[in-house]
C-alpha cells in the first residue's frame, strides 16, 4: 500500500531497529484468521524496486490482533523517497537482506488468507522479493481492504487507506511505516468482519477463507537468489543517491488533483478496475508531469493489474476530462488552465487534439447540467431574445456602480453565462449603463450586438433560459487581409502577438481555432481590432 497513501496521513517516526521485532500480546486461544501484509518500497515497480519494510499483523476471526512482525531490510541499493516512507540508507545500512530473512517470514502467512490495502500492490513486491531469493511462490489467496471499501462504504470519494480509516474512524498511527498502515489495515479489516450483521457479507471476504486452506507453500528456496530479476534492468549503480526537496509551487488546476474524487472520473469511463491504478496516477501528476521513472513504474502497474491497452486509454481520458469539469467550474476555462491540461494529457500520451474536444464537452455538459431546472418565459415576456446557458456578455460602464458590477458579474458565471472582456461577433449582448463610452461600445455598436441596461440584465438573467441545441456553425467568408479602424485609412494586419496567444485569445472568444497549422486571417484581424479596443478604453470600465 505504502505510495498510495503517502498524500496525506501522520508523520514518519523513526524506527531505530533494523532486525525482525514481534510484538505479541499474552498467549491467547485464539487462531489467527488473517494475515495482514504492508510494504514499504524504494519506488513503485515491483520489477525494479525493492522492499524496505515489511510488517504483517495476524488476526483473529473477529478482527482481534493475535501478534505481530515487522522487520527492515537493505535493499542493496538506494532507499528511494526518504520523504515519503521516512527511511534513510543508514537506517538499512545493517538490516538483513530479505533472502536471509524469508524463511522466516513463511510462518506468519502459511495457510492464512492475506489481506492488504491495495493487495496487489504489497503481493506483487512480496512475490518479487521471494522470487530474487530464490522461492516458487504458490497463488495467494488475499482480500483487498481497498476493494472491500467499494461494498461495505460506496459513498467514499477517494479510497486511501487514510479516507477509509477517518470513514471507519480507526486511528492511523505511525503512517507510511509497515507496521503502522498494517495496524490500520487491520483495524479496517475487522471493521468490515463486524459488519456482517449490519450488512450484506462481501463474497470475496466469505471465499478468501476457504481459497486459502489449500494452498501447499513450500519448504525452502529451489534455486539460488538472483541478483535482480531477468526480466528487469540491471540497477544503475555509478547513480548518486538523491534527496528530493520539496515540491515547486503547483499550477492552480494541478492543486486540485488531491481534490478529485475517483467517483468522478469513474463517471467518466474510467474502468472500475483501474481505479486503483488512477489513485497512483493522481499522486505521480501531481507535480504536473508524470518523469520517467514514473511512467515506467505506472506501465509495471498495468501488468500487475491486468489493465488492457483500452482500459489505461479510458482510464486516461476520463482522468483528464474529469479535470475539464474542474475547471469549468467557473464558467470559463483559462489560458493557464488549458496549458495545464495540455501538459498532462501530453503527458498521458493523450492526442493534442482532444483536449479541445474534451473541454467543448464539459462546456456543453456543464450548460446540460445548469439548464436542467431552468422555467419558462413568465407569459407576457417582452424583452425579445432571452439570456441563456452558455451565451457570451461583456460589461463596461458602472461608473460609481462598482459593487453592483461585481454582483451581477458574480451571478452571471455562477449561473453559466461565458462573462468576456472584449466584443466579439459572438457576443450576446453588452451590458452597460452608458456611464462610459468606450471601445465596447464602440465595437459592440459596429457589429450590431445587442445592448442592454444593468437593469434589464438583471431581469435576463432572472429568467435564465437553457442552452440553445448545438448546430454546426456555417462557415463564414474570409474577410479581406486588411481592416479599418473608425476615422482612419485601412492597415494590413501586422501582428507580433506569438501563435500561441492568439490562439488562446480566440478560443477564449469562441472562434473555431485548430491547435496545429497557420492561423487564419480572420481570427488574426479579430484579435488586432481588440487589441485596439483595449488600448483605447481605459482598464477598469
Amino acid at each position: 500500500m505504502g505510495w498510495l497513501d503517502w498524500l496525506f496521513g501522520g508523520g514518519n517516526a523513526k524506527k531505530d531497529a533494523a532486525a525482525p521485532r514481534v510484538a505479541s500480546p499474552p498467549p491467547i486461544s485464539r487462531p489467527p484468521y488473517f494475515a495482514i501484509i504492508d510494504v514499504e518500497t524504494t519506488g513503485l515497480s515491483p520489477k525494479k524496486d525493492r522492499v524496505l519494510e515489511l510488517a504483517v499483523v495476524r488476526v483473529d476471526q473477529g478482527g482481534n490482533v493475535v501478534d505481530e512482525w515487522s522487520t527492515r531490510f537493505n535493499p542493496e541499493g538506494p532507499v528511494g523517497a526518504t520523504h515519503i516512507h521516512g527511511i534513510t540508507q543508514a537506517d538499512v545500512a545493517n538490516a538483513p537482506l530479505f533472502r536471509d530473512v524469508a524463511a522466516s517470514v513463511v510462518p506468519y502467512i502459511a495457510g492464512l488468507p492475506i489481506a492488504a490495502h491495495n493487495a496487489r500492490f504489497d503481493l506483487a513486491f512480496l512475490r518479487a522479493e521471494f522470487r530474487r531469493a530464490g522461492w516458487d511462490l504458490p497463488w495467494l489467496p488475499a482480500y483487498c481492504t481497498l476493494d472491500g471499501s467499494h461494498h461495505y462504504m460506496p459513498d467514499l470519494d477517494r479510497r486511501r487507506l487514510v479516507d477509509c480509516c477517518w470513514s471507519a474512524r480507526i486511528p492511523l498511527n505511525d503512517a507510511h511505516s509497515a507496521l503502522g498502515d498494517a495496524r490500520a489495515t487491520a483495524g479496517l479489516l475487522r471493521h468490515y468482519l463486524q459488519a456482517q450483521g449490519r450488512a450484506r457479507p462481501h463474497p470475496a471476504l466469505l471465499s478468501v477463507q476457504n481459497d486459502a486452506r489449500g494452498v501447499v507453500w513450500p519448504a525452502g528456496p529451489s534455486r539460488a537468489p538472483l541478483a535482480f530479476l531477468p526480466d528487469e534492468p540491471a540497477p544503475a549503480r555509478s547513480r548518486p543517491i538523491r534527496v528530493t526537496n520539496a515540491k515547486p509551487k503547483q499550477p492552480a488546476l494541478i492543486t486540485q488533483l488531491s481534490k478529485l474524487s475517483l467517483v468522478e472520473v469513474l463517471d467518466e469511463g474510467a474502468p472500475v478496475g483501474s481505479l486503483t491504478y488512477v489513485e497512483t496516477l493522481l499522486d505521480a501528476l501531481e507535480d504536473g508531469v508524470v518523469s520517467e521513472d514514473e511512467a515506467a513504474a505506472l506501465q509495471d502497474l498495468v501488468e500487475v493489474y491486468e489493465l488492457s491497452d483500452a482500459d489505461v486509454a479510458d482510464a486516461h481520458q476520463a482522468l483528464v476530462l474529469a479535470l475539464a469539469h474542474k475547471a469549468l467550474d467557473d464558467g470559463h476555462v483559462s489560458r493557464d488552465e488549458r496549458t495545464e491540461l495540455e501538459s498532462i494529457a501530453s503527458s498521458l500520451r493523450l492526442s493534442g487534439e482532444l483536449v479541445p474536444k474534451l473541454i467543448a464537452e464539459a462546456d456543453a455538459a456543464r450548460a446540460t447540467r445548469l439548464s436542467a431546472k431552468l422555467g419558462p418565459l413568465p407569459a407576457d415576456w417582452a424583452l425579445g431574445e432571452p439570456l441563456r446557458v452558455g451565451d457570451k456578455v461583456v460589461f463596461t460602464g458602472f461608473d460609481g456602480r462598482e459593487r453592483e458590477r461585481a454582483r451581477l458579474e458574480r451571478r452571471t458565471q455562477e449561473l453559466g453565462v461565458r462573462l468576456l472582456g472584449t466584443v466579439s461577433g459572438l457576443t450576446a449582448m453588452l451590458v452597460s449603463d452608458g456611464s462610459f463610452a468606450g471601445g465596447k461600445l464602440a465595437r459592440a455598436q459596429e457589429l450590431g450586438t445587442r445592448i442592454v441596461d444593468p437593469e434589464t440584465y438583471a431581469i435576463l438573467l432572472k429568467h435564465l433560459q437553457p442552452a440553445k441545441a448545438a448546430a454546426p456553425k456555417p462557415k463564414r467568408a474570409a474577410r479581406a487581409t486588411t481592416t479599418a479602424v473608425a476615422g482612419s485609412t485601412p492597415v494590413t494586419v501586422q501582428t507580433t502577438t506569438s501563435p500561441g496567444a492568439i490562439r488562446a485569445w480566440g478560443i477564449e472568444n469562441g472562434y473555431t481555432v485548430g491547435v496545429r497549422g497557420r492561423l487564419s486571417t480572420e481570427l488574426v484581424q479579430a484579435y488586432e481590432l481588440a487589441l485596439l479596443d483595449a488600448q483605447k478604453e481605459p482598464a477598469g470600465p
